[in-house]
């Protein structure tokens, strides 16, 4: 079966979100990249009038190793690279191949206290995919689907202090995907450090 690579962050990959993320994805479904808002972390004033966080977590990120491939769900794997710039790999066949791949590109540099995002779709299941650039380290980060409940992501980053990570979550029968999502990062003490929305066409 011939594998279908996805481009370079900010053109066709799981359906990538504003501010770009992923160097080199694989995906066995992608849909058309979709418009999106980025925004940086809000204003003091603004995030104090922001709701908080129901349940802040001091958990933080998984800390993995440099091109340790992490089951994340739909068959697919998600690896972090060293090499350039919020640098990961989205794999669902062969990943040390993809992730070799990965390491000719640069990545892509996310703006300052903002995320990127991604969907991979396979009939009704979801996987949400994506990269945070945060001064300071997320304590969690939730996706939610038009108006439902949040439903807190699952995080990885590369040892010591690269400034980035990402996220993922796999959302059997959720679909089909026709409502916003919003992607919000929190600190410790549940205070917004980053939000992103973005649609189907």
């Amino acid at each position: 079966m011939s594998r279908r690579r996805l481009a370079i962050a900010g053109a066709v990959a799981l359906v990538l979100a504003a501010g770009g993320g992923t160097a080199i994805a694989v995906d066995r479904a992608a849909s058309p990249a979709a418009p999106a808002t980025a925004q940086n972390g809000p204003s003091p004033a603004a995030a104090a009038a922001q709701p908080r966080a129901k349940s802040p977590s001091a958990t933080g990120p998984r800390v993995v190793r440099p091109y340790q491939p992490v089951d994340i769900g739909r068959g697919a794997k998600m690896g972090l690279l060293p090499e350039g710039r919020q640098n990961y790999v989205v794999s669902y066949d062969d990943f040390a191949a993809d992730v070799e791949e990965a390491k000719k590109y640069p990545g892509s540099s996310i703006r300052p206290n903002s995320l990127s995002g991604g969907i991979g779709t396979e009939g009704d299941d979801i996987l949400f995919t994506g990269a945070y650039r945060t001064d300071t380290v997320p304590a969690r980060t939730t996706v939610r689907i038009g108006q439902a409940p949040e439903t807190e992501a699952a995080m990885l980053r590369l040892p010591g202090r690269p400034g980035w990570g990402t996220y993922y979550l796999d959302r059997p029968g959720a679909g089909p995907w026709r409502e916003p999502v919003t992607v919000t990062a929190y600190d410790g003490a549940g205070a917004v450090l980053a939000t992103l929305t973005f649609g189907p066409r």
